[in-house]
């Protein structure tokens, strides 16, 4: 049975967070344990987010499809006859069965139930047998739907109706990417690697938005970038990480042929990571879904000038699939143990004025929107709770 967070529990889980990073704990360990913080992550946290689909290239032509889940939810997102994108619940208004399964190309969508039809605006076109019936009109009937959103080169949905537009809440981040990645909507995939680890998906988000571990667990990655020009910023529902890099020989690939020289990362609230990294032209998409309080799976998308990584491209995804991959997953896997003993509660955020990458300000804007999120779940303001000092 869910036991649904209160009031209390979200002032409880946020004490000791601070507005000011360099006064700030982090959130309470309790929040990366317990089924219940889940339960409200999912309901107000990814229920209620922009959540990353694929790059739009995969719905260019009509009848094009993908399926996904989001937050539980099974979704369809098409483009229809006259070139829009749509975006469903994925089941039927008939008897409830899933319709689309995978990725494809349709003329219609047809139940695999009772085959039901519906054209691709959602529309029910024709419904065996009940047609027949007087009190049957099936101009009532339609798939109900999401909102959805080309962003960045990539679709992206939201199950909330009321949300703001993804272009409203973070445009600056679009012509960010369209600055530093400006092919990204020509790029092809190439690669997806899949990892299912042992961790809270929000310990893989605090591990994925700080450099303060990474000369210490990244060797190869810190001869990649230029640490000394490392700079990561918070803006709104999204912060990004900058550096020189792939300038020079380096333990992580080669990157001799390199037309790409900067480190580019975003990550949008929640779960979100987008990358290009040195190299030919380039963009990687790293989305984080939770599957329990204690495991997350993680996806890994790669997309170059080709779908057939040359030798350089496989050396990176290789890179990152057995070098850097297996020491973050290491990381945060050991970090979910240490938080399963009586010996820790929550850390101190460290903080760099600066904004370098030797600092944890990027985990401390996350938190600072989970706590958010928390407190509008349960109508809890900041202004009738106590802040620690």
């Amino acid at each position: 049975m869910m036991m649904p967070v209160t009031q209390d529990d979200v002032r409880d889980v946020a004490a000791g967070f601070h507005p000011d990073p360099s006064r700030s704990m982090s959130l309470r360990s309790q929040a990366y344990l317990e089924q219940k913080w889940l339960d409200a992550e999912l309901t107000g946290v990814f229920a209620r987010t922009w959540q990353w689909i694929c790059h739009a290239g995969r719905l260019c032509t009509p009848g094009s499809y993908v399926t996904a889940t989001v937050a539980g939810m099974p979704v369809a997102v098409v483009r229809d006859r006259e070139g829009e994108l749509r975006a469903f619940y994925n089941v039927c208004q008939h008897r409830a069965h899933e319709l689309l399964s995978g990725a494809g190309t349709t003329r219609n969508i047809v139940c695999p139930y009772h085959a039901w039809t519906y054209d691709l605006t959602g529309a029910l076109k024709a419904a065996r047998r009940a047609d027949r019936m007087e009190t049957f009109d099936k101009s009532n009937i339609c798939l109900r739907r999401v909102q959805v959103e080309e962003f960045g080169g990539f679709v992206y949905v939201n199950l909330d109706p009321d949300a703001p537009a993804l272009a409203d809440q973070a445009g600056d981040l679009a012509a960010d990417i369209a600055l530093w990645a400006p092919d990204v909507t020509t790029l092809s995939h190439a690669k997806r690697l899949t990892y299912d680890v042992a961790t809270n998906w929000k310990n893989v988000i605090d591990n994925f938005l700080e450099c303060y571990h990474c000369h210490i667990a990244h060797k190869e990655f810190v001869d990649l970038v230029d640490m000394n020009t490392y700079e990561v910023r918070t803006h709104g529902i999204w912060s990004s990480h900058f550096a020189e890099a792939g300038k020079h020989q380096n333990a992580a690939y080669d990157v001799s042929g390199a037309t790409v020289n900067q480190h580019a990362v975003w990550w949008l609230w929640p779960n979100t990571c987008l990358l290009r990294y040195p190299g030919r032209g380039n963009f990687m998409v790293f989305q984080v879904l939770p599957d329990g309080p204690e495991r997350t799976l993680e996806t890994w998308d790669f997309y170059f000038e080709t779908a057939e990584p040359e030798e350089v491209e496989a050396q990176s995804v290789r890179y990152v699939d057995e070098v850097l991959q297996q020491q973050d997953i290491a990381l945060v896997e050991s970090v979910q143990r240490g938080m399963r003993t009586p010996a820790f509660d929550q850390g101190r955020i460290v903080v760099d004025r600066a904004g370098s990458g030797l600092s944890e300000h990027g985990v401390h804007h996350f938190h600072g929107l989970l706590i958010d999120a928390y407190r509008n779940l349960v109508d809890l303001t900041p202004e009738t709770e106590h802040v620690a000092p």
